[in-house]
Order: C-alpha cells, then structure tokens, then sequence
C-alpha cells in the first residue's frame, strides 16, 4: 500500500488544525454529490437541478454521471490529504477556492439559465468562497502552539 499512499507529512504542516477538518468535511461533501450524479436515475439533473430533460435525456444523464466521477476522485483524494498528507492542506484549500471562483463565475455571470432557476450547486459555490477563504488564510497562518518562542 506504501506505494499508493507514502509516509504522512503532518508533522510539516503549521497551519490550523479547523482548516484540516473542514477540508475533510469538503472532501466529503464532494462525494455524496459525486455519487447522486453517479447512481440516481437522472443523476439529479431532474429531481433536484431541475433540468429540461426532454432533449437529448442520454446526454444530460452521461454528463452528470462523468461529473459525478470526478467529484468521488476528486473528494476522495481531498479527504486522504486532509488525513494524511496535512503539509498539502493550503495547495488544495487554493485550487477549491479556484474552482468555486470558476463555478460561480460561470453560473452567476457567463452562463446564467435562461429559465432564471440556479440549481443547488450555484448556491453553495457562492456561499462556499469565503468559507473556503478563511480555511485557507488559518491554513497558511501559523499557529500559535507552532510558532517559535521570543526569547529576551
């Protein structure tokens, strides 16, 4: 198994220990939508995204089932180095504050649904930025039982 997962590197990493547990949480929230897009029906572009689904249905259904392949790697891999390898914590915390950045930019600003109606994601990518922004700025910041002591 070594060969998969090498030694942890915890002990490099001096940031806050809430940002390791909340980009545990993240790595999980990325998968149990990653296995509805995967295993409903419709992949939840239906029930809860609320899509058209009378054009091209096969489309739409192999499009969630792709996404939803990415976010189980994608959560899965969040959650090892949330576990794991903590040293990488402020690398992963920056690519998903990229990420929501790039989704709400697309679903507020570029490609906002003709019909008016935003799906869930949209929602929680907005309110995820600054959640995500705080995690990161703990991350990178010292904390205090970490950083050297002054002596007089």
């Amino acid at each position: 198994m070594s060969v998969f997962l090498p030694p942890s590197n915890n002990e490099q990493y001096h940031g806050s220990r809430y940002s390791t547990w909340f980009l545990a949480l993240y790595g999980i929230v990325w998968i149990v939508p990653g296995m509805i897009h995967s295993f409903l029906p419709d992949g939840g572009a239906g029930v809860i995204a609320g899509l058209d689904l009378s054009h091209n249905p096969t489309m739409i259904f192999g499009m969630f089932a792709w996404a939803g392949a990415t976010q189980i790697a994608h959560g899965i891999v969040t959650l090892v180095v949330a576990l794991r390898y903590r040293a990488m914590v402020p690398l992963f915390l920056l690519v998903s504050l990229i990420e929501r950045t790039l989704l709400s930019w697309s679903g507020w600003v570029r490609h906002i649904p003709v019909s008016g109606h935003h799906p869930p994601e949209h929602y929680a990518s907005l309110i995820s930025l600054p959640v995500i922004l705080l995690f990161l700025w703990l991350s990178v910041r010292r904390s205090r039982s970490q950083q050297p002591e002054i002596v007089t």
